[in-house]
Order: C-alpha cells, then sequence, then structure tokens
C-alpha cells in the first residue's frame, strides 16, 4: 500500500551510479507480470475503486470509445520518488534506463507479518549485481483478492539498506507495499523501507505476481526487465505493465 503521509519531507540523495546494462542472452519467452487493470486489481482499501467504463459502444456509435478513472497507485504500479520526497523527481522525470535491464529474482520465505531482513536476502549469495532490478517472490500475489494478502510480509530497514549498498536500480515486490502491514504500524509510523530506498533512487514497483517461473532450482535466478511505465506528466506514480524473461548465466 502507498499511503504517503500528509506532509511528505525532502531527502532526495540523487541518482546512483550505475554500469551499463551488459546485453544477455534470452532463454525463455517474456512473460507479463502485471494484473490486469480493471474494476478487481488490488488496491489501497481507503483509495476510490478505479472505474473503466465504456462511453461510446457499437454498433449505436461508429466506435468504441473506453474511459477510465483510477488512482495511479493501484494495481501493478511504479513509486516515483515525488511519491514520498517533495524534492524528488516525478515519473516523468525518471531516465529510461532506470525502467528496463538485467535483474534477478529471488525466492524469500516470509509468513504474515514477518520481515525479510538482510540476512534472507545473503542467503542466495552473490546474485545481485550493480545496477540490478531485483524483483523479491514471495508467494504473496497468490492471495491477491483475499484478507490474507492484506496481512502480508515486509522488508526489514537492513533489507532496504542492503539493497541500496548493492547499487540496484528498483525494487519490485508481490506485496501491497515493502513497508509494513497497515495493520502493524506502530504510532508516528513514518515508512522507512520507502524513505530509504526513493530517497537513493531505487524505485519501487508493487503488486507484482506471477514470477514463480523465473526461479531456479537454487531459489533464484536471472532475468531481463522491462518495466513499461505509463509516462504522466508531474505523477508521483504510474500504473505499469512488468514484462520479464529468463536470461541465460
Amino acid at each position: 500500500m502507498c499511503d504517503a503521509p500528509a506532509s511528505p519531507p525532502t531527502g532526495w540523495l540523487g541518482w546512483q551510479d550505475l554500469p551499463a546494462p551488459v546485453a544477455a542472452v534470452p532463454a525463455g519467452p517474456w512473460l507479463d507480470l502485471s494484473h490486469p487493470l480493471g474494476p478487481e486489481m488490488p488496491r489501497v482499501a481507503f483509495f476510490p475503486e478505479p472505474r473503466f467504463e465504456q462511453i461510446w459502444q457499437m454498433p449505436e456509435m461508429p466506435i468504441n470509445v473506453t474511459e477510465m478513472q483510477m488512482v495511479v497507485h493501484t494495481g501493478t504500479h511504479i513509486d516515483a520518488p515525488r511519491h514520498f520526497l517533495s524534492d524528488g523527481p516525478a515519473l516523468d522525470d525518471i531516465p529510461l534506463d532506470r525502467l528496463h535491464g538485467p535483474g534477478v529474482v529471488i525466492a524469500v520465505d516470509r509468513g504474515a507479518g514477518e520481515l525479510v531482513t538482510a540476512a534472507d536476502l545473503d542467503r542466495a549469495g552473490d546474485v545481485v549485481q550493480p545496477g540490478d532490478i531485483v524483483a523479491l517472490h514471495t508467494g504473496w500475489w497468490q492471495k491477491v483478492g483475499t484478507s490474507a494478502y492484506e496481512d502480508h510480509a515486509s522488508l526489514a530497514l537492513d533489507a532496504a539498506q542492503w539493497l541500496v549498498d548493492r547499487r540496484i536500480k528498483m525494487l519490485l515486490v508481490d506485496l501491497p507495499t515493502p513497508d509494513l502491514p497497515v495493520q502493524h504500524r506502530p504510532e508516528g509510523f513514518a515508512w522507512p523501507i520507502h524513505h530509504t530506498l526513493l530517497g537513493h533512487g531505487v524505485l519501487i514497483c508493487e503488486h507484482l505476481r506471477g514470477h514463480t517461473n523465473l526461479l531456479g532450482p537454487e531459489g533464484h535466478g536471472r532475468a531481463e526487465f522491462m518495466v513499461n511505465a505509463l509516462n504522466i506528466e508531474g505523477a508521483d506514480g504510474a500504473p505499469v505493465r512488468v514484462v520479464a524473461r529468463p536470461v541465460e548465466v
């Protein structure tokens, strides 16, 4: 969930310097890792429901025309730094090379309300490289549409710092948010995971799904990602269609 504080602070530290991506050899087909845009896509409960309406329809009209209205943080979407940092870049300020490239899918086994720690990420070995897009696979995406989806696992602060220290470009999660679920947030909660990642230029994509086939027998797998975000002027986020394919290592 991307429920932002009422008065978002400053704290933008700039884009980290990353190496140029190296071309990889595909090892399988492209997979769609996004929820389709529609009334049933996951969202924060207090955000308005998305609306899709066919305002022109054949044969009464010469063409079909659909109108949609939705919060940009509904369904599979990306958070721009501007979402939590008033001095951070908006969606249309994000360089294109931050939205695609090589990466890795890492399986982490955590239950409701539990934390993914730096030690959990360390168990994958040296699979994360500078400039990677990292997708965590908790399996929580299979609970979408149930109350269990809201009581999800989340990241510990040391895990967020672990990712920053390895100079990744984006974190993708199959969760509503990498921060604590709403029901586990203490008084004065300040979204530390969002602030740590976005402040260092690590973008966040939430509500991922369907990336099981990118995992290898060791519980991780290299992949190539395209995070196709709508280029919304001045926006704090945008719906995305994430596609990925396995690559040879």
